[in-house]
């Protein structure tokens, strides 16, 4: 396998708070190694319009703070195409990029998996989403910081639910996965905590309610993961209004605040670490790996088993959930 030279780094999807740590990461490292670094703007959109641009130590001054990513992101249906990959190949060799750095979640990753099997290209992916879904890292960038907004909305809100004696449902982000429910629900002292990862068991929910109704027990906080199977907190706002009429109920939709923000130190410190171990990947001539942390240790993983298994919610943590919250 030849050398790597000159890498191109990429943000690809929903965008999470660290993604810019990790970009300075990649290229600072990059040029400590003498290599050339790229950026290329909005994800694999950016590849396939040729926007890509040299980065230089001064580039990436000043962001390890900010959210959001330097590099902007896209998702592009173009580069699900073989024609739209090959556009991008042939942007990639004009710049004679021969290494790629991914910032992304599972979409990202299966784009990286078919690109580097077609024309070669080592791909290195670095696990940025706030969902934590991926398998093989135990944090991924962007959680912490997503999840540590959700638990101040939520200790802001029980404030007002304990003024009013009002029930909150609240919802947060997690189309397929429910660790930002689980967590922030559980730091917030929620009553209940649906998830798409297990079957929510209505009955239950309002069996529950009402046996706290009768012990006086009126402060009452829900929440719900936007992808769980009853739906979001309207839908389960108007069963529960519908089966238990007297209970004053309040809904909260926290939604995007979820993913902006400065980093915390923990996504800050991951996104770097992630990021030079990317470049010392490629240096080492490995392909097609996702690098995450697991046990504080680097750990690696195929992409194509990366995308494949998901991130399964321990049971021990849902019995948590049940015996804290009676």
């Amino acid at each position: 396998m030849k050398k790597v030279t000159k890498i191109g780094v990429l943000t690809s999807g929903g965008d999470s708070p660290g993604m810019n740590a990790a970009i300075r990461a990649v290229v600072r490292t990059g040029i400590y190694h003498q290599m050339e670094v790229f950026g290329i703007m909005r994800g694999y959109q950016g590849m396939i319009e040729n926007d890509i641009i040299p980065m230089h130590s001064r580039s990436v001054a000043n962001i390890i703070q900010r959210g959001g990513t330097i590099l902007k992101t896209a998702r592009s249906k173009q580069f699900m195409e073989p024609e739209g990959r090959k556009i991008a190949y042939e942007n990639l060799k004009k710049h004679e990029i021969d290494g790629l750095v991914i910032i992304g979640g599972d979409g990202s990753f299966r784009g990286a998996q078919k690109f580097s099997n077609e024309f070669d290209i080592p791909c290195i992916g670095l696990p940025g989403t706030i969902d934590k879904d991926i398998a093989g890292t135990d944090f991924t960038i962007g959680f912490d910081t997503a999840v540590n907004t959700a638990i101040e909305a939520i200790d802001k809100i029980r404030d007002t639910a304990d003024a009013h004696d009002r029930m909150f449902i609240i919802e947060v982000m997690g189309r397929d996965a429910g660790y930002i429910a689980l967590h922030s629900g559980i730091a917030t002292g929620a009553e209940h905590i649906l998830i798409p990862e297990t079957k929510t068991d209505i009955e239950l929910v309002v069996e529950s309610l009402i046996e706290k109704e009768r012990r006086k027990k009126l402060v009452n906080m829900i929440v719900v993961a936007e992808g769980d199977e009853i739906g979001g907190a309207n839908e389960l706002s108007a069963v529960l209004k519908e089966r238990i009429p007297m209970l004053d109920t309040r809904v909260c939709i926290l939604g995007h605040i979820q993913r902006g923000g400065a980093p915390s130190c923990l996504d800050r410190v991951i996104a770097s670490r992630l990021g030079y171990a990317a470049v010392e990947a490629l240096i080492e001539g490995k392909h097609n790996q996702m690098i995450g942390v697991m046990n504080n240790k680097l750990h690696y993983t195929p992409l194509d088993k990366a995308v494949k298994a998901k991130q399964k919610v321990n049971a021990e943590w849902l019995k948590i959930v049940k015996i804290l919250a009676s």
